[in-house]
């Protein structure tokens, strides 16, 4: 009999890539969603249980059994704690119970986020750091936190890359900030070797492996040779960036929706330091990154031939 891996998240861009991931590597996957998704949106053969990480007995009928739980639900949308909290802070908090009601109890690999390390530039960074906390009421956990994770189907990243390659770059951030990323299969493959290890009581970084990661300039010359020709730089000043952040809030409250841009999300990609290193889980796993940023691009985007004048499927700036 398969051994079961209970997920959460299972619907996002994330999620449905670790879903096929636990599905190929021999798990039988085990997802929570919401009663109001479609079930379309889960992978084939992926064992559905109708609920919330607001219902303590949906959290119950998910862990029963399992051998191993993959927390990848989370908010990402917000301007304040009260968007943030009651997921990332409490329904992780809801979840460690379940599953420390579970006789084995079995660990949960809860996917972070990199913001963790700077619980002080914004609320989401903070929820992300608390939900750490909270984790740890379980009796045997581990935390991945990933940097910027892309990869096709993603809904945060991919405008940017597609700007880019129709010619056009925002330079965001500060010309001397660095940050790291992930192709989300490198990431998935990451959660099924932790899940084969079992509780470890250890936060994990990951990235691409190149060293020292990325400044802005970097991606665009990536999405030049995938172009295969110029690319426009558009400075964005850190007080415009402000400016728009703030407007985005307002105009966001006034349609009854959660920002993406906001001030503490500012203040995260001004930072200067979201570099990661993989040692520490390659010394735990073995498992090394084997998608770099040129042919991630490639997976992401689609093949084409340098110089081609339009992108299929790339949408517009």
């Amino acid at each position: 009999m398969l051994a079961t891996v209970a997920l959460t998240g299972s619907t996002g861009f994330i999620g449905r890539t670790l879903a096929r991931r636990l599905a190929s590597a021999g798990f039988r996957v085990r997802a929570l969603v919401r009663p109001t998704s479609e079930p379309a949106s889960l992978p084939a053969g992926v064992e559905p249980v109708a609920g919330a990480l607001e219902d303590a007995a949906s959290l119950q009928g998910l862990v029963r059994g399992a051998r191993a739980v993959v927390h990848c639900a989370g908010v990402v949308r917000g301007a304040s704690a009260r968007d943030f909290d009651p997921v990332n802070v409490e329904g992780v908090a809801r979840l460690a119970r379940a599953v420390l009601a579970e006789h084995p109890a079995p660990p949960i690999v809860h996917l972070s986020s990199l913001a963790a390390r700077h619980p002080e530039l914004s609320p989401y960074a903070a929820s992300k750091r608390g939900g750490e906390r909270a984790l740890r009421a379980a009796s045997a956990w581990t935390v991945l936190r990933p940097p910027a994770v892309y990869g096709p189907g993603d809904r945060e990243l991919l405008p940017l890359l597609r700007c880019m390659v129709r010619g056009l770059a925002p330079m965001l951030g500060t010309p001397q900030g660095r940050f790291s990323l992930v192709y989300v299969d490198d990431l998935a493959e990451a959660v099924v070797r932790l899940v084969a290890l079992g509780g470890t009581g250890r936060v994990f970084e990951l990235d691409d492996g190149r060293p020292s990661g990325y400044a802005m300039r970097d991606v665009v010359a990536a999405a030049e040779r995938y172009r295969g020709r110029a690319v426009v730089r558009v400075p964005v000043p850190a007080g415009l960036l402000g400016g728009l952040s703030r407007l985005n809030v307002l105009v966001a409250r006034l349609r009854g929706r959660a920002p993406m841009l906001t001030p503490g999300k500012v203040r995260e990609m001004l930072y200067p330091d979201w570099t990661c290193d993989n040692t520490a889980l390659g010394n735990a796993t073995g498992w090394r990154p084997r998608v770099q940023l040129d042919d991630g691009l490639r997976r992401t985007l689609g093949s084409r031939a340098p110089g081609a004048p339009e992108l299929e499927g790339a949408g517009r700036c």
